[in-house]
């Protein structure tokens, strides 16, 4: 077995061993962490955006295969932007 195996097999182990409960907590951490990430990117690139427009900046390269979703999240940077 090779140690990618080993590896994904060990996590699938542990992940198997969590409760429902548990795999949702760390669905929901790692989600934040993304969100985190994702934002530190935009701040860096653009400075100059207040919280709001961060946020929704963010939501949109969440959502961005979503088109109506990008839509409704571009009204919501016009509303904050304008």
């Amino acid at each position: 077995m090779s140690s990618v195996s080993r590896i994904e097999s060990e996590y699938k182990s542990r992940i198997d061993a969590m409760t429902p409960a548990q795999r949702v907590a760390r669905s929901a951490a790692m989600f934040a962490w993304t969100r985190e990430q994702i934002a530190r990117q935009i701040a860096n690139q653009h400075p100059q955006l207040d919280n709001d427009s961060l946020k929704w900046k963010v939501a949109l390269r969440l959502y961005q295969n979503d088109p109506l979703v990008c839509r409704l999240i571009e009204r919501r940077l016009e509303d904050v932007s304008g």
